[in-house]
């Protein structure tokens, strides 16, 4: 796990590069807040203005000058602001180390962004309801920094992107979160997972590849290829050529349905869930100052093994469907949505 908070990444055709940038900036920097850009040792600014910033990245932008932005960011119109690091890369850059083509982190420091206290009453404590508190606290700020970096306008720029609690972006299937223009292509996760692991591609470099072409590569491997994934089973233990083909030729429609329908929480969560909105309610009631009298509380630590390892084994899955059209899957970044994978996989009965 990264000891920074989670790493948002976008892709985009590198002549719209600068405007994703441009829209991202405006989507994710706070107005009037300084503004810190480095293309080089000896390009560097600082400057209120995201006009001003952009105007010397669009002159020297390219090559292997990479625009590094630094500033603040307020998440999910909460009252917490953080730091925010924002990079965009030039092909020739991405072609000599894949950072990108656009990444994003929030949070200097992993607690900068994920809460490491939370209030409980004087009754008796719960890992897991705490565990869960923590999920809400930072889950629709995930998917809010996600939206912002990849879909800030209607323009389409970015048809994919991804978060993580990692550092690198690896296998869609793999990651915390994914984010589809077309939720008609929303089995390109799972097509790019396939050849990232099996070709040892990078997801950087190839995650503009078409639909087609990302089918080719697929079938174009040895009949019975499998790749090695972290499931809880045998059967989720790997993915098969045979699987990724058969999901490639089912309706996007079935498998967008599948995954919704796989995204139900367990019963161990739900279980944790009244318990969770009980310290949501009290942690509310703290922090508005007009509440009045309170119950009794203490702050204690949630970043234990034990908290952890609830939220990476049952942080709930997100599917949600855009009004744009596209689509987002997420869950916390401690866990991936490769059981949300497997499980619709299953269902569909295309798992071999």
């Amino acid at each position: 796990m990264s000891n920074s908070g989670p790493r948002f990444f976008a892709w985009c055709d590198e002549p719209e590069r600068i405007d994703a940038l441009a829209a991202a900036l405006s989507a994710l920097v706070i107005p009037e807040y300084a503004i810190s850009l480095m293309m080089s040792a000896s390009l560097r600014c600082r400057t209120c203005s995201i006009d001003e910033a952009l105007a010397m990245v669009r002159a020297h932008f390219g090559g292997l000058k990479s625009a590094h932005v630094g500033s603040s960011v307020r998440p999910n119109d909460s009252k917490r602001v953080m730091r925010l690091s924002l990079a965009c890369y030039p092909e020739e850059s991405e072609r000599d180390h894949p950072y990108g083509p656009l990444n994003a982190k929030a949070g200097e420091r992993k607690w900068d962004f994920y809460p490491y206290e939370i209030p409980v009453g004087r009754g008796p404590r719960s890992v897991e309801a705490e565990a869960a508190a923590a999920y809400h606290v930072v889950q629709g700020d995930v998917e809010d920094l996600l939206l912002r970096l990849c879909a800030p306008d209607t323009s389409g720029r970015v048809p994919t992107g991804a978060c993580t609690g990692e550092e690198d972006w690896i296998a869609p299937v793999a990651m915390s979160a994914t984010y589809n223009t077309n939720a008609a292509e929303l089995a390109r996760d799972l097509a790019l997972s396939w050849v990232s692991l099996h070709d040892k591609e990078s997801v950087s470099r190839i995650a503009g590849t078409s639909l087609e072409a990302l089918r080719a590569r697929v079938d174009a491997a040895p009949r019975g290829a499998r790749v090695p994934m972290k499931g809880t089973s045998e059967l989720t233990g790997s993915l098969s050529r045979e699987t990724v083909l058969k999901a490639l030729a089912t309706p996007p429609a079935t498998l967008l349905e599948a995954l919704e329908a796989a995204a139900v929480p367990d019963d161990t969560w739900r279980a944790a869930e009244p318990k969770a909105r009980e310290l949501m309610e009290l942690r509310r009631q703290l922090d508005d100052e007009a509440a009045g009298e309170v119950p009794p509380a203490f702050w204690v630590d949630i970043t234990t093994r034990e908290h952890t390892r609830f939220l990476e084994e049952h942080a709930p899955f997100h599917v949600r469907r855009l009004p744009s059209g596209g689509v987002l899957l997420a869950t916390h970044p401690y866990r991936t949505l490769w059981p949300l994978w497997a499980d619709a996989l299953f269902v569909l009965g295309l798992m071999s």
